[in-house]
């Protein structure tokens, strides 16, 4: 490798390591509060948090490299030229495709690697999140006893007027109703103190009651003795519960019961379950066009009312003949029978549009999910020509207009992409379209920029636009001032 190109690589290299990095904890702290509701108050240690937002994080790459990647290459190539390094480089007959080829060709080799990583990494990542999240969703809040409300606390709820004293250890006004074996409530106690003796962290609650009563409902064998609700009231001075806690919580984080969503699959995976749910999907089609064409009511008005050729025959006569006639045909019941029967089809056709379009876009997601790791592997390359001429372009470097440029074109490019899928998931575009149609608007681009930053011409040349109207506004001002 010859020495400007390892010049040029190393200094690109830093930068996108730099902004990857930077980018990446950004959308991390992003996810992080998005999901808080799902991860707080639940008493998880820091390694379980971290451990969601390892696997979840892969998700992010495909947002965060394109970004790093126009971000890097911008201020690479703006600094490059800003500092006069390409002017140095031009005049040694080094263009700037030359100054390009060395990291094309690392581009080339990154959107492979990002095929790879989308392909395998990304859906081993979905797999472990997800189901981490749907284990920590059956977590209950950290357990602690809140005051004037009702706890559940193992088999029991508890409610308490007021905590004092040490760790708030102390209760007043305590009522408790405890579960029976069958899930019924007939068991209430009542007492006017209380005393945690052990932590609510612990697998055995110790809890001591003062000065109190015990209720439980009792349940005859006899139908006539359940007419009088009997029960058993004990009055205590001193009453100890142990209340087992260790079912409480008792979720195994590590399980995993859903391994097969769309975005868990890779690209043959995908193809093998795309190609099963159109079968399924356009039986099911055949399978309804076939039973609707059979139930219509024409055929139920030719089994019911006579046949067809009749009712054709007396209506080619004379229409009027169709009220008249009453021996086969009472044209009100026929039709009312005929508004009634054609309500229920359209409701059932109603029914099984949506059902079929619950259908469509599933398989639309899969297609979609498939053709993104494909189009992975060129945003990072269309992304940095743009980046790459662009800084050449306006020749500034650091983190001022080109992070502004950056930002623009990213959010420009992600957004297009974003409402395709939008628009393909309702089948209103083909899925195919949706996923490359901002690589189709994006690589023209790409291709007009890299062609202006190589012959040294601007963005955009408004010569043609504002010289004639200069001329034209000299000529008019010029005009006014000599009257």
């Amino acid at each position: 490798m010859k020495i400007i190109d390892r010049y040029i690589l190393s200094s690109y290299l830093r930068r996108l390591l730099g902004v990857f990095a930077i980018c990446m904890i950004i959308f991390i702290i992003q996810t992080f509060w998005l999901f808080v509701d799902d991860l707080a108050g639940k008493g998880l240690d820091i390694i379980i948090i971290l451990r969601f937002l390892l696997y979840y994080s892969p998700k992010l790459v495909p947002l965060v490299l394109p970004l790093s990647v126009l971000l890097a290459s911008l201020m690479t190539y703006g600094d490059l030229a800003e500092n006069y390094e390409f002017a140095a480089m031009k005049s040694t007959g080094i263009s700037l495709q030359r100054a390009m080829r060395s990291l094309i060709i690392f581009h080339v080799f990154l959107g492979i690697g990002s095929f790879y990583f989308s392909n395998y990494v990304i859906p081993f990542g979905e797999l472990k999140s997800y189901n981490l999240r749907k284990n920590l969703a059956k977590l209950k809040p950290a357990l602690a006893i809140r005051e004037g409300i009702f706890n559940d606390l193992g088999s029991i709820s508890i409610k308490v007027e007021d905590k004092y004293g040490e760790d708030n250890r102390f209760l007043t006004d305590v009522v408790i109703h405890e579960k029976s074996p069958d899930q019924k409530n007939n068991i209430v106690i009542k007492a006017e103190n209380g005393e945690l003796i052990s932590e609510t962290s612990d697998a055995m609650l110790q809890l001591v009651l003062y000065n109190g009563n015990r209720y439980e409902i009792i349940q005859p064998q006899k139908a006539v003795d359940r007419r009088r609700h009997p029960h058993a009231k004990v009055a205590f001075e001193q009453y100890n519960m142990n209340i087992d806690l260790s079912e409480f919580n008792n979720v195994d984080l590590e399980e995993e019961n859903y391994k097969s969503t769309f975005r868990m699959q890779k690209v043959d995976q995908l193809n093998k379950n795309i190609d099963s749910l159109e079968g399924v999907f356009s039986k099911q089609k055949e399978v309804f066009a076939a039973n609707f064409k059979k139930s219509s009511p024409g055929t139920a008005l030719a089994k019911n009312n006579g046949t067809i050729q009749e009712l054709d025959s007396i209506l080619q006569a004379n229409v009027l003949n169709f009220a008249q006639v009453s021996r086969n045909y009472q044209w009100i019941e026929i039709t009312q029978g005929a508004l009634s029967k054609t309500r229920r089809k359209l409701s059932t056709l109603e029914n099984k549009k949506k059902s079929f379009f619950v259908m469509q876009k599933f398989i639309n997601l899969h297609k979609i999910t498939r053709n993104d790791k494909y189009t992975l592997m060129f945003a990072s390359i269309i992304l940095f020509l743009i980046g790459a001429s662009l800084g050449a372009i306006i020749r500034k470097g650091g983190f001022g207009l080109p992070l502004v440029l950056a930002v623009i074109i990213f959010l420009t490019y992600h957004y297009i992409g974003m409402f395709g899928k939008n628009a393909a998931e309702d089948n209103s575009i083909s899925p195919e379209l949706a996923s490359w149609i901002s690589t189709l608007i994006f690589g023209p681009l790409a291709y007009f920029l890299t062609r202006r930053a190589s012959t040294d011409k601007g963005f955009i040349n408004l010569d043609g636009i504002l010289v004639p109207i200069n001329k034209f506004l000299a000529r008019y001002l010029g005009n006014s001032n000599n009257h």
